[in-house]
């Protein structure tokens, strides 16, 4: 499936199937003992969060994560009533009937935010579900432990809430041997067993890979789902995601001496051929990924010259054979020679931050996107 936008500057490819494969991959690695959730806040992290949602149900996905509201209630129309969809950050005050109408559920992160969703229960007289997250030492969200024993005396007996899991976040998952993992998992057992027959939730993709301690009942992966590395001190087991290939509008050939882009802090030390793209930072390319940044045409490097502009990079396409790049020319800035973890590590940044910062002006291409509809047509028919 494509969207229209045949005349932009570059293609953004977005691979479901791929999608699909890692969740399966994650499913495996969690066992029979845990269920997989599918976190697509951000838009699916900037990957379009109906197409990869609709894909992640096909695959047999039922827990859905968002941060904001807006953004369940942007999703709620795409998917059965059957797939639950969280809300991370809670609720805005004011929001509860709005949220309970659409059938979302928050994470109850304070007293606050729980007292005004007991309220709105008992206005409704209906019990409301809900997660309640507790803070393991991250310092972020959640209840802190005086707070979990006050939460804990006052609702799960008073009927208002159907409390769906207990929730915590790690903090250093992406570094196995880091002392605080141990630590938060100790907590979070000390503080989710204030509610003895409530599920629990750990575990997020890096969490995932920490072993079974970390499993419990539900995992949240995200950016693995997306094809980022959950352990960057080994080789990735994620399939890539997300293909970028960018258009060239113009050629130019510079002499010793010339200088290229804003601030003209390049300087050309020989002849060379420059090749001027149509994609910038107002495209997710960071401005520090000029410092050390490439992309690729034909399994050649071309590097990045001189600063990313709003809307362009210029590249040295000196190494590419006379004839074989010209204008129209596409070149790949993620692909099989340049991951999101590689481009990343160019730019001072993690892969998150490279998907989430992905803008609305490629043309969007998603693979797969057909064969994720079947499914939830179906359910909805029976249901």
């Amino acid at each position: 499936m494509t969207n229209s936008g045949q005349f932009r500057g570059a293609t953004l490819t977005v691979d479901l199937r791929a999608v699909r494969a890692n969740y399966r991959l994650l499913r495996m690695r969690l066992g029979a003992s845990a269920l997989c959730a599918g976190v697509v806040k951000a838009d699916a992290y900037g990957l379009g969060a109906s197409y990869v949602a609709l894909a992640l149900f096909a695959e047999g996905c039922r827990h859905f994560f968002v941060a904001h509201l807006d953004e369940g209630l942007a999703l709620r129309p795409y998917l059965p009533r059957s797939a639950d969809i969280f809300i991370l950050n809670g609720l805005p005050r004011g929001a509860e009937q709005e949220c309970a109408m659409a059938g979302l559920v928050p994470v109850l992160n304070s007293l606050e935010q729980a007292e005004a969703w007991s309220d709105c229960a008992r206005k409704l007289a209906r019990a409301l579900p809900a997660v309640v997250q507790v803070d393991s030492g991250m310092n972020r969200l959640g209840l802190m432990p005086d707070d979990v024993a006050t939460f804990a005396k006052k609702y799960p007996r008073s009927g208002v809430f159907d409390l769906r899991f207990v929730m915590s976040h790690l903090a250093c998952a992406d570094t196995p041997a880091h002392e605080a993992n141990a630590k938060q998992l100790a907590t979070f057992r000390q503080l989710a067993a204030f509610f003895p027959d409530v599920p629990r939730s750990l575990a997020n993709s890096s969490g995932i890979f920490l072993g079974r301690d970390y499993h419990f009942n539900l995992a949240r992966p995200g950016a693995a789902l997306y094809g980022v590395n959950p352990d960057p001190a080994s080789a990735n087991p994620m399939r890539p995601v997300a293909r970028l290939a960018a258009k060239v509008v113009q050629f130019r050939d510079v002499s010793p001496g010339d200088r290229v882009g804003y601030g003209l802090d390049y300087s050309v030390t020989k002849a060379s051929r420059l090749a001027t793209l149509s994609i910038g930072y107002a495209d997710g390319l960071h401005r520090l990924w000029g410092k050390n940044g490439a992309v690729f045409f034909e399994g050649k490097r071309l590097p990045v010259v001189g600063r990313v502009s709003m809307d362009s990079i210029v590249v040295d396409a000196s190494g590419v054979a006379s004839g074989r790049i010209g204008p129209e020319s596409e070149v790949e800035v993620l692909g099989d020679c340049q991951s999101v973890d590689d481009l990343a590590c160019a730019a001072g940044t993690i892969g998150y931050e490279v998907l989430t910062a992905l803008g609305h002006r490629y043309r969007r291409i998603y693979l797969g996107a057909d064969e994720s509809v079947p499914s939830v047509v179906l359910e909805d028919t029976l249901s």
